[in-house]
């Protein structure tokens, strides 16, 4: 018999459907024609002990007691799921073979490896465990990925990094969110004062982003625009640029702060011959934007719908497993297959059916175009979020669910599509020995940005418009300055989060660093968190009450800024989390090891306690105990994930 281990029910029932029939359900599993079975997890079965599980003693919260470092980590069921565990592993000792069907990620690799481990499947059995990647929940799809069945003993690596992942977070985020805990309720703070190596560098970039509006103070600057008018009386405004000279009255961004400076430009310019110095002309393009991964679906869907993470998110898993319209969502990874080329006309037909509104889109659409999306080199274990040829009626979806979708559909059209091409212009005039700059941008050709036009992006990413055309005019050409304009403007204050530029932060975290080192590995590993855990974390944050809402702004409560305020800076900046991704990903990839990963945290915890500040709780009050907190002291209320 073989056993199927998917990772959830709705992998498993996708799976069944394309196996011998009938089928007999039982509980926890179904049971096909052949005799082979099908079962599943439901997420994780199996979660990291608790302290009092490796001494009863650590019930009580004391700092004697701290750093907690086991010796022989231990797993415990998850009391919700104990029953499914029972059910897998009498399977287990009835199987002569194992598919491991997990999640194609780190996370889906370890959930189904534990329990195998944990049900101590003899190690003849375990040798030959295989693995299936399915990233589509349709049946062609799923039939294709049983007939490339790889060894399990490949992804090892994968599992191995996972493990050190989630033992690395129990050990660091039990041990700080007690001390920090403890301290809190010395001041009077009912609340947990949980940390975790991503929550707490996330809720550091809002406690500093609010308190730099807080003590942000506005100061005045000025540009200067010249009035200029060809021989045949056409007019155009071109913008003063600053010389070396004038760095003294000026900020680190290069605006001009000295109104008398800029007074001073507009006396000597005006009526005065200007210089048509150079004249560019450039045809340019750009390309289609990729396929979306979770992180760019996430910020575009708050963008124009003011969705938050986990709405998305929960959309995108109902999108993929009840109505099976799309393919995998937790994925990073914005290519595809080139196989799923040759997929596209069944896929553009299904948008078509499922959102009439895109009919006209798909009719247009050129399926022979091959954008950059389609590449092999950049596709792992999962690839970017497209439809799939699933056709349903859009009266079964929710109003945000077809948004979500809408969005999926369009993003994976624009693949068919031409670039948008269009040409820059830059004159630049010299008056009274200053440079004055002028720019306009004619489009071209539309091309894949008609399916946008009516779609849009939000005000976050409006810009100015150029205009679009300049006169025609030759080098060396002589203008007429007719006038300076004097353009009084403030400097703006940072904007308090929103989803959309939380995420944002999230995924470029890269920007917010200086080490290049730390700055490098932020881009290589593409952020703060991952594509699974970015929208659970922010939650988290706000169920903390370290995070709140005003309209659409996201702010720090008083808890969050005291907590960060308590915090040496390694535990709220991206640094420390930035190198443990990157050996996370050397594990998985067999450049380094689980041993010194661990023994390199263990060695450095006791002193990112000792750097803790008490003081800094003074004055918080309030924070309400969760109910787990009250009875026990352990379990999730105070393990803060990640």
């Amino acid at each position: 018999m073989i056993l199927y281990i998917a990772e959830k029910p709705s992998l498993g029932r996708a799976l069944a459907d394309v196996l011998p029939k009938p089928h007999q359900k039982g509980e926890g599993f179904i049971r096909v024609a052949n005799g082979d079975v099908v079962s599943w997890c439901i997420g994780h079965l199996l979660e990291q002990a608790q302290p009092d599980a490796y001494d009863p003693a650590y019930k009580q919260w004391r700092l004697e007691h701290l750093p907690i470092s086991p010796r022989e980590w231990k797993l415990e069921p998850k009391a919700k799921t104990r029953g499914q565990l029972g059910v897998l592993r009498k399977l287990l000792k009835e199987a002569q073979r194992i598919v491991h069907v997990g999640d194609p990620d780190r996370e889906g690799q370890l959930l189904v490896d534990e329990v195998i481990n944990f049900c101590a499947v003899p190690a003849a059995k375990r040798e030959q465990v295989q693995r299936c990647l399915i990233s589509d929940l349709n049946p062609g799809a799923v039939s294709k990925a049983l007939s490339r069945l790889r060894s399990n003993r490949e992804f090892a690596p994968l599992s191995v990094s996972a493990l050190a992942r989630s033992r690395a977070d129990w050990l660091y985020g039990i041990n700080m969110s007690r001390l920090c805990t403890i301290q809190g309720q010395k001041m009077g703070y009912q609340g947990v004062l949980s940390v975790g190596r991503v929550q707490t560098p996330v809720l550091g970039l809002v406690v500093r982003r609010d308190l730099e509006i807080e003590s942000f103070q506005a100061k005045p600057y000025y540009e200067v625009d010249a009035l200029l008018q060809t021989e045949g009386d056409e007019q155009f405004r071109a913008r003063w640029q600053p010389s070396e000279a004038c760095q003294p009255w000026q900020d680190e961004e290069g605006r001009v702060l000295s109104r008398a400076l800029a007074e001073n430009v507009l006396k000597r310019i005006a009526g005065q011959p200007g210089r048509v110095r150079s004249l560019a002309n450039k045809r340019k393009q750009q390309a289609a934007p990729l396929p979306y991964n979770l992180s760019t679906l996430q910020i575009d869907a708050a963008r124009r719908y003011g969705l938050s993470a986990k709405q998305v998110l929960d959309s995108c898993q109902s999108l993929y497993e009840r109505h099976k319209l799309i393919t995998y969502p937790r994925s990073d990874c914005r290519y595809l297959p080139e196989e799923h080329f040759s997929q596209a006309p069944a896929v553009t037909t299904a948008i078509a059916r499922v959102c009439p509104a895109l009919a006209p889109a798909v009719a247009d659409a050129d399926l022979a175009l091959r954008s950059k999306a389609w590449n092999d080199n950049k596709v792992e274990a999962h690839h970017a979020i497209i439809p799939t040829g699933k056709k349903t009626d859009s009266g079964r979806l929710s109003a945000t669910e077809l948004n979500i979708y809408q969005l999926i559909a369009r993003q994976y059209l624009a693949q068919f599509y031409p670039a948008w091409e269009y040409q820059d212009q830059q004159v630049d005039v010299e008056i009274a020995g200053g440079l004055f700059i002028a720019r306009a941008r004619q489009q071209l050709n539309k091309g894949w940005k008609r399916l946008f036009e009516n779609h849009e992006r939000g005000k976050q990413e409006e810009t100015p418009e150029l205009p679009s055309r300049l006169p025609r005019l030759t080098k060396d050409e002589t203008l007429l300055c007719l006038r300076g304009e004097l353009l009084d403007k403030l400097t703006q204050a940072p904007k308090y989060f929103t989803d959309a530029t939380l995420l944002a932060a999230m995924t470029g975290i890269a920007r917010f660093v200086h080490d290049p080192e730390v700055k490098k590995i932020l881009r290589d590993t593409d952020g703060l968190g991952t594509e699974a855990t970015r929208a659970g974390i922010i939650e988290l944050l706000f169920k903390r009450q370290f995070l709140l809402r005003q309209g659409k702004q996201i702010r720090a409560s008083e808890a969050g800024k005291k907590l960060i305020a308590s915090l040496p800076d390694a535990a709220t900046t991206p640094d420390m989390t930035a190198r443990w991704e990157a050996q996370l990903d050397a594990i998985s990839r067999k450049q380094a090891s689980y041993q010194g990963f661990m023994t390199a945290l263990e060695d450095t915890l006791p002193e990112l306690m000792r750097q803790v500040d008490p003081a800094s709780f003074r004055g918080l009050q309030g924070g309400v105990k969760p109910k787990a907190f009250r009875k026990r002291r352990t379990r999730k209320a105070v393990a803060g994930p990640k």
